[in-house]
């Protein structure tokens, strides 16, 4: 950190600092093989320790070998069993876990607490590093589709909290991301669908090359659950695309971001339907409701709009759109506007990988686009969990 404080005028001082932001992202083949030391390479290792918060679905399936990983380096690990999903996602979780932390201390700066699980667990445990002793470092190890292309890849933390989504946390820049999309494999298909929701955002409003792939080799890359070439295409794609809107503006000092997509109606229909929508899910019924709002005011070509609604059917993404309720989405954009510092600032897309913010979105678009939508999309059960 660099800083300095300069005298103005008598008993008036301005102090004036810059904290450097750093953190590394990489691909790693198998990352809890013992013969690999990714987790290990970010902090002292010799009769060093570990604070390990695992994904409840993950344990099952990896903790045996998350434990002797550690086992075979000589590192002492306190391993907590987090349980995954948007309910685990409160203030309540975060105490539980600043708890166990402090029970099992580690070392300030080169003992890093490592988060491996969802975009829910990351958040939290994020959270917990950025606010336990006012900040210690931490890993992320995701472990959804969702987790690693979007959620683990910034440096904002949080848990919900008074009925709204992350309405408390912090932006606390993780030491690295460990990226192993061989932990993708044992993802239920919807929780793949969910995540591509994400690449889909990425997509329509940032870049066109990568909508052009998902049409190509999208399908098929999502039912080999992103093992195969094409797969990790994607994967990378879409992360340097995440990376390159985030990290000019890691701390949103500008509001105006094309990351928030499908991130302005998503918050109420989430809210409101939270045993029934995923947050990806949620986020697509966004991005379909203002695919037709810029369609309607002549922002977007028809072709373009058109494409957009066929690569989401060609993914076999099937969105709930009776699910769509505008008078809650219009109270989700109210609450934009509080969050955007008194502007909407809706991304809005103009061409494929292209979009324009608006600033005057009304109750009588909202509805028109969620009746046009509705119209258009069959209904069909309730989604399933596998």
């Amino acid at each position: 950190m660099t800083g300095h404080c300069a005298t103005v005028a008598p008993g008036h001082w301005l102090v004036r600092a810059t904290r450097p932001v750093a953190y590394e992202l990489r691909n790693v083949d198998d990352v809890f093989d013992a013969r690999g030391d990714a987790l290990l390479g970010f902090g002292r290792r010799q009769h060093g320790r570990r604070f390990v918060v695992v994904d409840e679905c993950v344990h099952r399936h990896h903790g045996a070998r998350i434990r002797d990983y550690f086992r075979a380096h000589g590192v002492q690990a306190r391993i907590l069993v987090f349980p995954g999903g948007e309910a685990a996602k409160t203030v309540d979780a975060w105490q539980d876990v600043l708890r166990a932390l402090d029970a099992f201390p580690v070392h300030r700066r080169d003992e890093p607490v490592i988060a491996i699980g969802g975009g829910v667990l990351t958040d939290v445990v994020g959270f917990v590093a950025s606010s336990y002793r006012r900040g210690v470092p931490h890993i992320k190890v995701p472990t959804t589709l969702m987790g690693y292309v979007d959620a683990a890849v910034g440096i904002k933390t949080g848990v919900n909290f008074n009925g709204y989504k992350n309405r408390l946390g912090s932006f606390e820049p993780p030491r690295a991301v460990l990226l192993d999309r061989s932990l993708l494999v044992t993802l239920a298909p919807r929780h793949l669908r969910n995540g591509l929701c994400e690449i889909v955002k990425l997509a329509v409003v940032c870049d066109a090359g990568l909508f052009e792939l998902l049409e190509r080799r999208g399908a098929a890359s999502l039912a080999a659950a992103f093992q195969d070439a094409p797969g990790r295409e994607i994967l990378d794609r879409a992360i340097a695309g995440m990376l390159a809107e985030l990290a000019p503006n890691l701390h949103e000092d500008e509001l105006a971001r094309k990351v928030d997509f499908g991130h302005t109606f998503s918050y109420g229909l989430e809210t409101l339907h939270g045993d029934r929508l995923l947050h990806g899910e949620a986020v697509l019924l966004d991005i379909l409701a203002s695919t037709l709002m810029a369609r309607a005011r002549g922002l977007l070509p028809a072709a373009d709009a058109e494409r957009v609604l066929a690569l989401v059917q060609r993914l076999g993404l099937a969105p709930e759109a009776r699910l769509l309720d505008p008078e809650r989405m219009w109270q989700a954009l109210a609450d934009r506007i509080e969050h955007r510092n008194g502007r909407q600032r809706v991304p809005l897309p103009t061409a494929i990988g292209q979009c324009t913010f608006v600033d005057d979105i009304t109750r009588a678009e909202i509805r028109a686009a969620t009746d046009a939508l509705q119209q258009r999309t069959p209904a069909h059960e309730p989604i399933a969990e596998t």
